[in-house]
């Protein structure tokens, strides 16, 4: 669903989980408290704009919460990976007996033993595990983020689709009442000749694949509003109309200057450049580990047979050999680090191919909308609406009249197609450098910066 990081590093200490983990969901305080009840305001019947769902469903879905959740476990981790060992306590207890060189009793009692020892990491080591938590956190949050812009988007794309799909049957459906009248009309007459009885039987043909192209509209929209309400976390079936019109385009800025905000602002670049800091972490840790944990701390003994006695030690517990020969996790981790690093060279190159396509799409969707004056739609509408009073009157043939109703439709869709593509290309180019190449709606035309 969401392309990019395939092996994020989280919950393990290297970059081998599905890509589908990562994407935890922004911190509940990025959502901002005032910002939910202001989304669920913006969702009831009647028309709303493509900004209002997007903020509704990063309100109200439900794989939020679930990632929300996760990040709460992540901080907790995090929390307590900075924390050295708690200290451990043993006791000892039992009988003596002590007896002179003649083997006679000498006396008997309690012997008793308490020690506390104080395990102590090799120095650095508690340092690189709390570096490898903040790296999980840091990471988490970037699929957060990431995943929040992914659910944004695909909310506006279905938003769009939505209207294009109402819109696109609006016309058909007009255009097929308009065949459907006029078949009627001169089923009414008393045709004369062949001529007038095969123009109905190509004005009901015309309808009858009007009425199916309908149909399919219909489905569309279906499809997309059962989409858009799930996402927004209400009933599949609920009604939902999008408001607003067209956005506005403004004018690409050279690739130079969006390639340089990529490299700072692409959530993939930034999780790839995390994912190697990490593993550099992983690194460092596995050669730490090689060295052992030092238990230190002191000893009470106390013995009452012949006599009282007391013993009071300090001591050192190490492994042996204090050099513990692990280099296969050294290697694995040196070569996680090396894949890690060959990832974000991978990702750079396809970064600047994503940009390159996203831009010129879109700067060749918007000189396309440019050809589009403002008026068009309304001049073909006219011109069906003429067609249909002129044919009435037997001033215009029926193959023109049916051909005019017909490239009405495709003119429509046409614009509609176009518009779509530059939108989603404007939207890929934002997600890939952080530029944003729409304001609100407003004209088909491309418009300078401010």
């Amino acid at each position: 669903m969401f392309p990019g990081v395939s092996r994020p590093f989280v919950r393990s200490l290297s970059v081998s989980r599905p890509m589908k983990t990562c994407f935890l969901v922004i911190l509940s305080a990025a959502l901002g408290g005032a910002a939910i009840p202001a989304a669920r305001a913006a969702s009831p019947d009647g028309p709303v704009t493509a900004a209002d769902l997007a903020a509704v469903a990063v309100a109200e879905n439900a794989e939020l919460r679930f990632y929300e959740a996760e990040v709460g476990h992540l901080r907790a981790r995090e929390r307590l990976s900075g924390r050295m060992p708690r200290p451990e306590v043993s006791a000892e207890a039992g009988q003596i007996r002590s007896h002179n060189l003649d083997r006679t009793l000498a006396g008997e009692g309690m012997a008793w033993s308490v020690s506390v020892q104080q395990p102590f990491e090799w120095p650095g080591r508690l340092a690189l595990r709390k570096a490898i938590a903040n790296a999980e956190t840091g990471l988490a949050t970037l699929g957060l983020a990431r995943f929040r812009r992914d659910l944004e988007t695909r909310v506006h794309l279905l938003a769009v689709d939505l209207a294009a799909a109402d819109e696109r049957g609006r016309v058909a459906t007009e255009a097929a009442a308009r065949f459907r009248a006029l078949r009627e009309v001169l089923v009414q007459r008393d045709p004369a000749g062949i001529t007038p009885r095969l123009e109905i039987r190509i004005l009901e043909a015309t309808e009858l694949t009007l009425r199916r192209r309908v149909a399919g509209e219909e489905l569309a929209a279906r499809r997309a509003r059962i989409e858009l309400n799930l996402l927004c976390g209400r009933p599949a079936e609920s009604d939902l109309e999008v408001a607003g019109g067209p956005p506005g385009f403004l004018t690409a800025p050279p690739l130079a200057e969006l390639m340089a905000s990529a490299l700072t602002n692409n959530f993939d670049l930034q999780i790839r450049l995390a994912e190697l800091e990490a593993q550099g972490f992983v690194l460092g840790l596995a050669r730490n580990e090689r060295w052992p944990q030092i238990r230190v701390g002191p000893s009470y003994t106390a013995e009452n047979g012949s006599s009282r006695d007391r013993i009071l030690t300090f001591g050192i517990q190490l492994p042996l050999p204090l050099w513990r020969d692990d280099g296969g996790s050294v290697e694995a981790a040196r070569a996680r680090e090396a894949q890690a690093a060959a990832v974000l060279a991978v990702a750079r190159r396809d970064l600047e191919r994503e940009v390159v396509t996203a831009v010129r799409t879109y700067e060749a969707r918007v000189a396309e909308l440019g050809r589009w004056h403002p008026d068009a739609m309304a001049e073909f509408r006219s011109a069906a609406d003429l067609a249909d009073e002129h044919y009435r009157l037997g001033a215009v043939p029926a193959t023109t009249y049916v051909e005019l109703q017909q490239q009405y439709l495709e003119a429509v869709a046409a614009l509609l197609e176009t518009r779509r593509e530059a939108l989603a290309a404007a939207l890929e180019v934002e997600h890939a450098t952080g530029v944003a190449l729409l304001r609100g709606p407003g004209p088909d035309a491309t418009e300078e910066r401010p």
